[in-house]
């Protein structure tokens, strides 16, 4: 009998398309259990019996046939991998090719980027923007002004996101959008127009002076907090993402039917019964876009936040960070709904972005409206209550949480604290530079830094002096050298305590050469500052916080707008 013979007749029969499948068949014999010689009798040398070959185990050869059995497995384990992690990588290049980016600013406000607290964190600030424009079939169709299309669009929501630098609190304070504000000069990137300041314009149209960059820097000439990134995002991107997400519970006291009327013409065209409802896609938009039915802007503001407590109670209870499906799906539609600044500009950055929230208790997030009274010169514009909104923006430029959850003022420290620094060196060796910041919206006070520098001598800080420049700003700080490190902070920290300064009022920079006092608008008068930090919690009147555990808020409905659920 020919060898193909023997080998087909034993206990183990020829295994079909088993090279292809990665097993050797020419490792075994008839009966599975060696190697088959040559010629098909027994193993040269060998003895049939026991099947071993003279100075050769036979389980040198199993071992051989195992070797390439787990070889085929390895290489197959490392081409699915790398199959894996050639499509998670063209996907993650999908979604950065989904993001549109342009620059951060739009303009020179004169704010300084924030310096770390005594831990080394910063806080993080977002200006989120919602377009009203009308440019794409998309966003035509879902209502509005046509009148308005092809033209530049406007920043009709307008919120600062501040989150805590020990990422533990949260606040968002909303601007309504015809509030009259300073605009400052502005710059398109796209076009090259330059636009000028203006004092007599609402904030929505900052949009269309510059591009969000422009409102950005608006902004932080309003308030004084350098913000980090803005998001942008327009009517068919609210509508992607409220589906995107599933739904979002509202609440209205009563039905409300946001209709065109006899007297006032549009409206949303949100109808919904009284109770609480989830609103999902265009009902979304109509909620987000309500102004009529609910009264006025600063009410529109409040179902605003009412609507992004909501959405966040519902992603922490989907606990979305961990749902890979459902996070695809919102990184698919967040990247083609979003428009970001540079610095956000890819998928990482905004995962890392959205997981500096992720942590932040629902009862430690507020959300605000700043005060505002009608403009003298026009009642259908709106002006900033100055001393109530300064309170606010002061609260956001020293981490000054909105709510009133955390740790007692009381508490004990926490043990990660780092160790205090070096000594201060000797008041009389360290120099100082004094400057006036206390111009801008008001007249600067004439000899201000003169006598600032005057009063440090007095105590002993000899080398005081002051500077005949200009750097008009709302908070006093003082800047030390960031290359001085715990030295130089130390140093600053004298300073501060000499003046009666918080040491928030502390910031490192890498400007600087010396201790440099710089004396904001608010310490216009006397030696020893006097404008005490505010508490947590210690919103002013009109502030209309509401606080994201907050389950049981409903929107009141402006009676001609109440609807019976019945026509």
């Amino acid at each position: 009998m020919g060898q193909s013979s023997v080998r087909r007749e034993g206990t183990r029969g020829r295994v079909p398309h088993a090279r292809e499948l990665g097993w050797d068949e020419s490792l075994y014999d008839e009966d599975g259990t060696g190697p088959q010689p040559a010629g098909g009798g027994p193993r040269d040398g060998g003895d049939s019996r026991t099947g071993h070959r003279r100075g050769k185990p036979r389980r040198r050869a199993k071992k051989a046939g195992k070797r390439r059995v787990f070889r085929w497995i390895a290489v197959t384990l490392s081409l699915l991998i790398l199959g894996t992690a050639s499509a998670g990588y063209l996907y993650y290049q999908h979604l950065n090719s989904n993001i549109r980016s342009s620059g951060r600013s739009g303009g020179e406000s004169g704010v300084k980027k924030t310096a770390p607290n005594a831990l080394g964190d910063t806080p993080l600030n977002i200006l989120l923007i919602g377009s009203d424009s009308r440019n794409s079939a998309a966003n035509v169709k879902l209502g509005g002004s046509r009148d308005t299309v092809g033209e530049k669009p406007r920043a009709d929501v307008q919120m600062l996101l501040h989150i805590s630098a020990d990422r533990k609190s949260a606040s968002m304070v909303s601007i309504p959008r015809d509030t009259i504000v300073e605009i400052p000069e502005c710059k398109d990137t796209k076009t090259g127009e330059t636009f000028r300041p203006t004092t007599t314009t609402p904030i929505n149209e900052s949009l269309q002076r510059g591009g969000p960059g422009c409102t950005l820097t608006t902004w932080e000439k309003l308030t004084g907090v350098y913000i980090n990134h803005w998001v942008m995002i327009d009517f068919a991107g609210v509508v992607a993402m409220a589906d995107a997400i599933g739904g979002v519970d509202v609440c209205v006291k009563t039905g409300v039917w946001d209709r065109p009327t006899r007297m006032v013409p549009g409206g949303s065209g949100l109808k919904l019964p009284a109770g609480t409802s989830t609103v999902k896609g265009e009902d979304a938009l109509k909620w987000l876009r309500t102004r009529h039915a609910f009264g006025n802007d600063q009410n529109r503001a409040r179902a605003q936040h009412m609507y992004m407590n909501s959405m966040l109670r519902t992603l922490k209870e989907q606990n979305v960070w961990s749902d890979a499906g459902r996070l695809m799906n919102l990184a698919e539609t967040g990247t083609k709904a979003l428009q970001v600044s540079d610095e956000l500009g890819s998928v990482k950055k905004l995962f890392d972005l959205s997981m500096q929230l992720k942590n932040v208790p629902l009862n430690r997030i507020t959300m605000t409206t700043i005060p505002t009274v009608e403009w003298s010169q026009n009642k259908d514009r709106l002006v900033p209550v100055d001393k109530s909104a300064d309170k606010m923006w002061r609260m956001l430029r020293d981490d000054v949480a909105f709510d009133k959850n955390g740790k007692p003022a009381g508490a004990k420290p926490s043990t990660s604290a780092k160790p205090t620094g070096p000594a201060a060196a000797a008041p009389s060796t360290l120099g100082i530079t004094v400057i006036n910041g206390t111009g801008g919206e008001e007249t600067s006070v004439v000899g201000r830094a003169g006598g600032m520098a005057e009063t440090l001598r007095g105590e002993g800080f000899t080398q005081a002096a002051s500077s005949q420049s200009a750097e008009p700003r709302k908070d006093t700080v003082i800047k030390y050298p960031q290359q001085d490190g715990e030295q130089g902070k130390s140093d600053a920290l004298s300073v501060a305590k000499v003046l009666g300064l918080p040491t928030t009022a502390v910031k490192a920079d890498t400007k600087v050469r010396e201790l440099t006092l710089v004396i904001g608008a608010d310490w216009r008068e006397g030696a020893t500052y006097k404008n005490p930090k505010p508490e947590a919690g210690d919103l002013p009147d009109g502030a209309d916080d509401l606080n994201a555990a907050d389950t049981g808020d409903c929107m009141d409905v402006y009676y001609i707008y109440k609807w019976d659920g019945k026509s």
